[in-house]
């Protein structure tokens, strides 16, 4: 057995073990003590102290050593004993220890004398400790990018200066950089109030919502366009969902991360901003004034088709533009909001999930006979209210699964018991500026099998990011999780894949939807009968 450097002062005993006399074991100290050949009879139980020495067995490890016993027949022990041998034996142990306190006495002076973490650590290190230990419970990839987490903490105790506030900043933000996820990052003070309020309230801002290309974009730089608010000064402009921002005020976006872009695209209102956009092969420059971008998160419609008198066609048609009460110059974002003890902060509010569930409600009292939910341009948002908004429409079953490194860590399903309409038939219009948590909706009503799913593939935005609240009021956004859908498809870069295709002029707007499921002659006609056929 090996005998290895332990902290433990008690010892823990094992249970008995019946040994075969015969097989040999072998025993290194750790301190250049030479190996030594022992034979089994030559220990007993310490619990069995009264029986004979011919009962052969093993316990024993001494108060501060770590004992691990290899047998020759190849089968192991390990635990903590208390040993108990022949004198000459013991004699061996003593000085083995002796040497063994000797280098650890030498070690901790030299410990004193070093810069330490464990010695007095000051406020800016336990602030930095705070993030670090975030990180370290939450953090999807528990490699840390090939790294090991635990020496980084060490090292950077030791090297980083951290004498004030903006340095501690500054190393937790250098801390975040070694794991190479945008997603992840710090959030000063007034940055996290700034998030706190883009999933609460409306912003002063230009209505856009923002993302780094996907890598099927190849060299595409800069940031894109997930989503321009309907009536929002970016969209009056003709922004559209898949335009490249290249530049905000003379300053290029290849290097900025979403979350300055979209802190550079908030301001007073009534101040300006200049974009720099790219769509398709025209580039230009645009003026947008902010202002407060307030937008109806949920619109609903009745259709009433041609038909014969009472039997005319119904069709309800829901638009949800996003999960949260506004449409910001903020980016998408998956928010759930945490102290850094990983305890919630309640600010998921219902206000769009009562507004659809109304909304259902009033179409169902119509007697509609089919549904049309429209996650276009839905840059998601509270990911909560995806997930509630989806048991609306499912009597049972899984919604989204929740991973991480291990794999699966969480699953959100329903039973039926919050269901409204189960059984009408329902289409799902999508396009690649639906992402997060729409996506999860769209996601799950077609792995279901509750709706058919037309429009073009989704954003592919497929990981979710926790904000973690700091001591000093500063916090984190960590990525924790990713999603799959309940077929087990992970979105992250994919997104969703529909059924069908639109055709490419269907309007945006509940009013022109009307018309194209009336009109045979329109070119966005299509028919509602093949809308809801499989």
């Amino acid at each position: 057995m090996e005998v290895l450097a332990s902290s433990s002062l008690s010892p823990i005993f094992t249970k008995p073990n019946t040994l075969n006399p015969n097989f040999s074991i072998q025993v290194k100290l750790l301190v250049s003590q030479p190996s030594k050949i022992l034979k089994g009879i030559d220990f007993r139980y310490a619990r069995n102290q009264r029986r004979s020495n011919a009962n052969t067995g093993l316990v024993f490890v001494c108060n501060r050593c770590l004992c691990l016993l290899e047998r020759n027949d190849h089968r192991k022990f390990s635990g903590k004993f208390m040993m108990k041998s022949s004198v000459s034996f013991r004699k061996n142990v003593s000085v083995a220890l002796v040497r063994l306190v000797s280098v650890l006495l030498v070690s901790s002076i030299s410990v004193v004398t070093t810069d330490s973490p464990s010695w007095g650590l000051s406020e800016e290190n336990l602030l930095f400790l705070e993030a670090w230990r975030t990180i370290d419970r939450a953090y999807i990839d528990k490699t840390f990018n090939g790294q090991s987490w635990f020496r980084y903490r060490e090292t950077a105790l030791r090297n980083e200066p951290m004498n004030n506030r903006e340095e501690t900043y500054m190393a937790i933000k250098k801390m975040i950089a070694t794991l190479d996820d945008p997603f992840t990052r710090f959030l000063e003070p007034g940055k996290f109030q700034s998030l706190r309020s883009g999933t609460q309230g409306a912003v002063t801002g230009v209505g856009l919502s923002i993302g780094y290309p996907a890598a099927s974009d190849g060299s595409a730089a800069g940031l894109v366009v997930i989503s321009a608010a309907p009536g929002g000064p970016a969209n009056r402009a003709g922004v559209s969902p898949g335009d490249v921002i290249l530049g905000i005020d003379d300053t290029t976006t290849e290097t900025l991360t979403i979350y300055d872009a979209a802190q550079m695209l908030q301001g007073p209102e009534g101040s300006t901003v200049e974009l720099a956009i790219r769509s398709g092969p025209e580039t230009r420059v645009l003026s947008l004034t902010r202002e407060r971008v307030s937008v109806n998160p949920v619109k609903s419609r009745l259709c009433e088709l041609p038909g014969s008198g009472s039997n005319s066609p119904k069709i309800g048609y829901i638009k949800l533009t996003t999960f949260n009460q506004n449409a910001s110059g903020m980016h998408s974002f998956d928010v759930i909001l945490q102290h850094s003890g990983l305890q919630p902060l309640k600010l998921v509010t219902l206000n769009v999930v009562g507004a659809v569930k109304e909304a259902i409600e009033t179409l169902r009292g119509n007697n509609v006979n089919a549904f049309v939910l429209d996650l276009r341009d839905n840059s998601g948002g509270s990911f909560p209210e995806g997930i509630e908004i989806a048991k609306f429409w499912l009597d049972k079953g899984v919604i989204v699964y929740i991973c991480d490194s291990r794999g699966v860590r969480d699953i959100y399903d329903t039973d039926g018991s919050n269901a409204i309409s189960t059984s009408e038939p329902l289409a799902v219009l999508v396009n690649k500026g639906t992402a997060s948590a729409s996506e999860i909706l769209a996601g799950a009503l077609k792995d279901n099998k509750r709706a058919l799913v037309y429009g073009e593939p989704t954003y592919g935005k497929g990981k979710i990011q926790s904000v973690f609240q700091l001591s000093d009021g500063s916090g984190l956004a960590v990525t924790v999780a990713r999603y799959e859908t309940p077929a087990h498809t992970d979105i992250d870069k994919v997104g969703v894949t529909p059924d069908h295709p639109l055709p490419k002029s269907f309007p945006k707007d509940e009013e022109a939807f009307c018309g194209c499921l009336k009109d045979p002659t329109a070119a966005c006609y299509l028919n509602q009968g093949l809308l809801f056929s499989r």
